[in-house]
């Protein structure tokens, strides 16, 4: 009996001892004391964004409308093949019957990481159809391939390069000419480093805006092409868009990209009435946090426009 009752004593000190320990280490800081609260919302000017950085132009004319940290570069991701897909139709002008052309897919390309065409080293297909496998379904193969294929029409005097680094070389001096300092490729997909301003990217969408098979493929939803396997075989693809947006009446493209180090990112295009709109986002802190930035943007920019339901 004494012992059952020492042990309850021990417990009901051993209780009381941290009771009175943890009301010793609670430290009460007064009210004067306190972190200072954030600013309230403001109730005028452009929605709060989770993107990084963001800019808006018109549509009709290409003048920058607003802006924020618009001139820092950032990670773009694969809004990269905005411009893969522009050099591709610009071969156009040297190479008329470019699109025409059936292009055999090589290995390297096929086996390149992340989002992808679904096509398979040898397969043969035509390059107006693989387009749409570079811009829907983001695929980084298609990039790769492009590359490969069209680079050596870019190729200039004796370069010792691969047609895939001659075609990216392209790239910079695309991006050169058209006066883009903030934008920067290492490669014709978005995997690795290529960086670009949000003011630098939505000139490039832009630009891309301008040609009539790129403002067609990227308000595609869904597109089914045929392609010729290895052995001659003929196999059926279908490719659906990455770009949520296009399930919104209004909305006709442009473009997604998502890696870890650029976080979400993403080129639109948008109607209201007659007025036109291109909005890029870029960093925002999850995809479907990309597609909310943008909204709100729209939202209020129509608004400051005069646009009205």
């Amino acid at each position: 009996m004494n012992v059952k009752t020492t042990r309850r004593g021990f417990l009901i000190a051993s209780g009381l001892s941290v009771g009175i320990a943890t009301l010793a280490s609670t430290k009460f800081v007064p009210a004067d004391e306190a972190p200072a609260k954030q600013k309230p919302d403001r109730l005028s000017g452009p929605p709060e964004v989770s993107a990084k950085a963001w800019a808006i132009i018109e549509g009709a004319t290409g003048k920058f409308l607003w802006r924020d940290q618009e001139t820092k570069p950032q990670v773009m991701a694969s809004t990269t093949k905005i411009m893969t897909a522009w050099l591709v139709l610009d071969l156009q002008r040297k190479q008329p019957d470019i699109l025409d052309q059936v292009m055999t897919v090589p290995e390297a390309a096929a086996k390149t990481d992340g989002s992808s065409a679904k096509i398979l080293p040898g397969d043969r297909i035509q390059v107006r159809d693989l387009l749409y496998g570079l811009l829907l379904p983001s695929g980084n193969d298609a990039a790769a391939a492009f590359a490969e294929h069209c680079g050596e029409h870019y190729r200039q005097g004796g370069d010792p390069e691969s047609a895939a680094q001659v075609f990216v070389a392209q790239m910079n001096r695309q991006a050169k000419e058209w006066g883009l300092e903030q934008t920067r490729y290492f490669d014709p997909h978005g995997l690795g480093k290529n960086h670009a301003s949000a003011q630098n990217l939505a000139q490039i969408a832009w630009k891309a805006m301008q040609h009539e098979l790129f403002r067609k493929i990227v308000q595609t939803r869904r597109y089914e092409c045929e392609v010729l396997d290895a052995k001659g075989d003929k196999r059926q693809l279908t490719w659906s868009s990455t770009n949520r947006l296009l399930e919104i009446e209004g909305f006709d493209g442009i473009k997604t990209g998502t890696t870890t180090a650029a976080g979400s990112c993403l080129v639109s295009s948008g109607h209201r009435g007659k007025d036109h709109l291109i909005v890029v986002v870029l960093g925002s802190t999850s995809s479907e946090g990309r597609y909310v930035d943008t909204r709100n943007l729209y939202r209020w920019a129509w608004g400051e426009r005069g646009q009205t339901d």
